[in-house]
């Protein structure tokens, strides 16, 4: 199949290109919109004369339309480009705000989570998204979308990262359009009586909220509950940690996600249930019609998230294909769905679980058929048994680059688990819809409720079983983006290669191997060549990494757990031999000196002190042990009281002597190979 010839590939390669530019330039909405204006008149000036003029100046301008296009749709999606905007309209941030929840997030250990909706700044309109955390407390109580608030404070900036290759939050944030945050607790915001949700995500959230009320009445386990919250409504808040890394581990995590698995689930039922329409005058179109409208009631059932919309949206086209019946539409229709999809929401690009569903759709349309010429048994249960694998595999191959790159683990018994749960999920997911539609009206069995907790009870019993299989668990595999870029190009040409051998085909798989090497290569290198140490940020603790090449020593003070900081650390920096002991008083590395100065606030004299670390809050006069020490750089971490850091920062300015605060400006690297 050659991807090239359609012209909806085309289109949206053009756009997703456009979108790439609009993230790395960041320009404003005029200067794209004039230039998509003139791009568009040349356009239409070029059509009228096509007939004049080579076939490929009339496609090269569409796709520089295109690509415009795709500038355009991102710029727009910015709300910084607006006047509206509330940092535009009063760059203070400060004063009386009132907002609306407009996304209920997974509550942290200390926090509850909101995205919300500015409304007004001292009385002014304004716009744009923040996250709320307000403090956990004994008061505390659920918050819902579409409920107002009044907020009295400033609104501040998302931190960045505090520890090196920690997971990055606030780019996350600003990919959906968040930049600010504001940090509440019930002294300084105010909910407002609660009105009728008149948003459509209000709406939706109000009647899964509903739902989900009605379940929790019920007499479900509590991992049983948190399960068919996730699989049927889209809510994965309740789900325990242990639970997750089960279904992480065993390769099934896909089924906690309503995503392109469960969507494509229900078009096959629905296709099944309502196939005696086809018997009547135009029964195709009314089913198709049907359908959709289906498909788009579950969306609204789970909540109108954005992988429920992005995976209803694709499977609508593809509901469209079959009505077509033309399978070689199917690339066509990915196409188009993706297109559409970017184009109301072009910063789904760099959603993980868009980049994922999509690979996922796209491995099995192309990988499964070849899969399937491969071989074809003709015992019939063999052969229902390799289409399932072959399904899993594909997906898994589409999925297996970004699965390293994002979660560096690989599960090798995905086929165990996909084989021994997939076949069933059709008659978990008509079940569970059964038992909603039963709940919604009150007329659940008793009979029917137990079966529904016991079959889910059942597949948590199987997973946990599958992910207890440690020994077929790849973990803390380091993969880097050119590791991912370099690994679909192996898989396609190892595809392609496969499928129909040729010289150059097999060169094109060979020189992505030797990249591959030579990147690899390149890594191991750079790797050892590296010695520094990292003073990390923890809070009521200190946590030091000296590394040395692939060797890394772990220095941390009593009661401390480095767990947390250091497993990304361990995995991105490709450490091979680790080795943990308790901080000293100083240290010599090179002709670099190091101090740490912790809760005793004792120190001995050193000559040309090059850094003092201070932890642990110690009671000293900074202002005379400056004089004393004369160190070069100080650095307080995380373990340090607030009020502290704040009087040695002044005395620090005030000595003219460089400071650095890991709550503030994130972990301290001294590199010794300078």
């Amino acid at each position: 199949m050659q991807l090239y010839r359609f012209v909806s590939v085309k289109l949206t390669v053009c756009l997703i290109l456009g979108i790439l530019i609009g993230r790395f330039f960041q320009p404003t909405l005029k200067p794209i919109i004039l230039a998509l204006i003139i791009s568009s008149i040349l356009l239409c000036i070029i059509y009228r004369k096509r007939r004049q003029l080579h076939s490929l100046v009339f496609d090269g301008m569409v796709f520089l339309v295109t690509l415009f296009i795709g500038v355009f749709v991102l710029s727009a999606s910015n709300p910084k480009n607006y006047s509206s905007y509330y940092e535009n309209s009063t760059p203070e941030l400060d004063g009386t705000w009132k907002f609306k929840i407009t996304e209920v997030l997974k509550p942290s250990s200390f926090n509850e989570r909101y995205l919300i909706k500015a409304i007004s700044l001292n009385e002014q309109l304004v716009s744009g998204k923040m996250l709320l955390r307000i403090a956990n407390d004994s008061l505390s109580e659920q918050h819902y979308v579409d409920d107002e608030l009044i907020f009295v404070g400033t609104a501040t900036k998302l931190s960045p990262p505090l520890n090196p290759h920690e997971f990055d939050y606030r780019s996350y944030l600003n990919h959906q359009g968040v930049y600010h945050q504001i940090k509440g607790s019930r002294s300084n915001i105010i909910f407002l009586p609660k009105k009728e949700s008149k948003t459509l995500l209000g709406l939706a959230s109000n009647f899964r909220d509903r739902l989900i009320q009605k379940l929790q009445e019920r007499n479900f386990g509590t991992e049983e509950l948190a399960i068919i919250q996730a699989l049927l409504l889209g809510q994965r808040n309740d789900i325990a940690q242990e639970t997750f890394n089960s279904y992480r581990d065993a390769g099934a995590i896909h089924i906690l996600a309503v995503s392109g698995l469960h969507v494509g689930i229900i078009l096959i039922l629905l296709q099944f249930l309502l196939h005696p329409f086809a018997m009547l005058p135009k029964g195709n179109t009314i089913k198709l019609c049907v359908i959709v409208i289906l498909l788009w009631c579950f969306a609204f059932v789970a909540g109108l998230s954005a992988s429920i919309v992005r995976a209803v949206t694709m499977f609508s086209f593809l509901a469209y294909a079959q009505y077509l019946n033309r399978p070689t539409n199917t690339f066509n229709i990915i196409a188009l769905s993706m297109f559409f999809v970017l184009l109301i929401a072009p910063n789904l690009l760099f959603n993980i679980g868009f980049q994922m569903s999509y690979a996922a759709v796209f491995a099995i349309v192309w990988i499964y058929p070849k899969m399937q010429r491969f071989w074809y048994p003709n015992n019939k249960i063999v052969l229902k048994v390799w289409q399932l694998a072959s399904v899993s595999i594909a997906a898994q191959l589409g999925v297996l680059p970004l699965s390293l790159f994002y979660f560096h683990q690989f599960p090798a018994l995905f086929i165990i688990s996909n084989l021994l749960i997939v076949p069933f999920l059709g008659l978990i997911l008509g079940t569970g819809f059964l038992v909603l539609a039963l709940l919604s009206i009150n007329i659940l069995p008793k009979l029917m409720e137990s079966f529904f907790n016991t079959m889910i009870g059942s597949m948590n019993t199987l997973v946990g079983w599958v992910a207890g299989q440690e020994e077929f668990i790849m973990r803390d595999v380091p993969f880097d983006s050119v590791q991912m870029a370099l690994a679909y190009m192996i898989i396609f040409a190892l595809v392609v290669t496969l499928t129909k051998p040729r010289f150059k085909k097999v060169l094109f798989l060979l020189t992505g191997i030797f990249f591959w090497q030579l990147w690899s290569t390149n890594l191991q290198l750079l790797s050892k060549s590296k010695h520094n140490l990292v003073v990390t940020h923890q809070v009521a603790q200190t946590i030091l990494f000296y590394q040395k090449g692939t060797d890394l020593d772990v220095l941390i003070s009593p009661m401390g757990d480095p767990e947390r900081v250091l497993t990304n650390f361990k995995i991105a920096e490709r450490i091979k031999s680790l080795n943990i002991s308790p901080i000293q008083n100083s240290y010599q590395f090179l002709d670099k000196t190091i101090m740490i100065l912790d809760s005793t606030g004792i120190y001995a004299p050193i000559q040309n002190l090059n850094y003092l670390i201070i932890t642990q809050s110690p009671k000293i006069n900074l202002e005379r042990l400056l004089d004393s020490l004369r160190p070069k750089m100080v650095i307080a971490d995380g373990s340090n009281y607030t009020s502290f850091i704040n009087t040695w920062q002044k005395t620090c300015h005030k000595k003219k002597t460089p400071f650095h605060y890991t709550g503030e400006k994130g972990f301290y690297k001294i590199d010794f190979t300078d």
